[in-house]
């Protein structure tokens, strides 16, 4: 769903059936922790109750084993002899060792299931706490997501606009990179690679005029060649430095903006372009050289796509806490309080002050041209 769609009543409807939801689902976990812990507590109770029993069969088993071997010893004796004792006698002994025997036998039958009770008490007690740890756990992050809701997203209704018009902003860059990019796939066609598609041409050109017509022919076509190639490199020269000057990086912020006021009086014939370093001439953060140029150049590129200027005045100040930047044009201005719908170029602008946590001022008027001054703080 888009960001335009959502109504802020209907997100304060979302928003309190969220917290319902939560909470409910907070006491639910809540008692299903308990319930583990109550769980818990009777296995445990139970478990050592399996323990002190099992201790105590092991203990019986151990004596009745004693006797067992006793009374087999008896019934051994009293076979060898079996002349020397009573037939009742010889019954007691066989009926004794065989019931000792049977007592073992369910002796050890009862420590079996004894020992797999316990087994299997203590295999539930380890998910039970498992479970129960998850729960806590559960609980902690559902009471944060909580005290989100009541308490951190009490400015979502400005948070909601802001979102808004950061996506329109973010639907007019993508619309801006696409023309960029068919304006930067037609410079190319239209120029370097026409130029190089000229140039493989006139190769094969020189190849033929060099049989057919000697050396001298083949140097002059060659030179007309060299021509052509320095006007390719030209125009590669020029897209390149339109991306991103290299002189930005290199020499700073004064030349490069001193250098592309020269080359855009250069492409534009009808408009006078001057620019003035009123501060320090030294280098800022990378970052903000890049945005100031960038600043710079769109306070341009608009004054000559809608003002029609015949001058253009750049002015510059480094100064020890601030970065002062204006452009003044003669052209015929706007109305300042009437926002337009496509005014991507200022609010690009204003995008790029606000993260250098700076001041955009616009001053125009109607057939009285315009000043945009830029205020970014700076410390040394």
């Amino acid at each position: 769903m888009s960001i335009k769609n959502i109504k802020t009543q209907s997100l304060d409807i979302i928003l309190e059936t969220m917290i319902s939801t939560v909470g409910e689902s907070k006491d639910e976990v809540f008692e299903i922790e308990e319930q583990c812990r109550r769980d818990f507590e009777a296995l445990t109770k139970e478990l050592e109750d399996i323990r002190v029993r099992v201790a105590f069969v092991i203990t019986e088993n151990d004596l009745l084993d004693k006797k067992a071997r006793l009374a087999r010893k008896r019934l051994s004796e009293v076979s060898r002899n079996f002349s020397e004792f009573s037939e009742q006698q010889v019954r007691e002994a066989y009926e004794k060792a065989h019931q000792l025997q049977v007592d073992l036998e369910m002796n050890r039958q009862l420590e079996k299931q004894l020992r797999h009770r316990r087994d299997d008490l203590e295999f539930r007690l380890r998910n039970i706490q498992q479970t129960i740890d998850r729960a806590s756990h559960l609980v902690s992050q559902i009471t944060v997501v909580m005290n989100y809701l009541t308490q951190d997203f009490r400015f979502v209704g400005e948070a909601l606009e802001e979102a808004r018009r950061k996506q329109d902003f973010g639907l007019k860059i993508i619309e801006a990179q696409e023309q960029e990019r068919k304006k930067l796939s037609r410079e190319i066609h239209d120029g370097p690679a026409q130029m190089l598609a000229n140039v493989m041409m006139r190769s094969d050109l020189i190849e033929r005029v060099q049989r057919e017509n000697g050396p001298e022919a083949a140097l002059v076509e060659i030179k007309s060649l060299k021509g052509m190639v320095r006007s390719a490199l030209y125009e590669v020269r020029r897209i390149i430095y339109d991306l991103r000057p290299m002189a930005l990086d290199d020499l700073g912020l004064v030349p490069t903006l001193r250098k592309y006021l020269q080359t855009i009086e250069e492409y534009n014939k009808g408009a006078k372009l001057s620019f003035i370093n009123l501060g320090q001439e030294k280098r800022l953060p990378s970052n903000m050289e890049v945005a100031l140029f960038r600043l710079v150049q769109e306070a341009i590129q608009n004054a000559l796509k809608h003002a029609e200027p015949t001058l253009i005045e750049v002015k510059l100040s480094i100064g020890k806490e601030m970065v002062s930047v204006s452009v003044k044009d003669n052209g015929k201005g706007f109305d300042v309080a009437v926002q337009k719908e496509n005014s991507f170029g200022l609010i690009g602008m204003k995008e790029r002050v606000d993260l250098l946590e700076g001041e955009l001022t616009i001053h125009s008027s109607p057939k009285e041209g315009t000043l945009v001054l830029i205020q970014i703080p700076f410390i040394e």
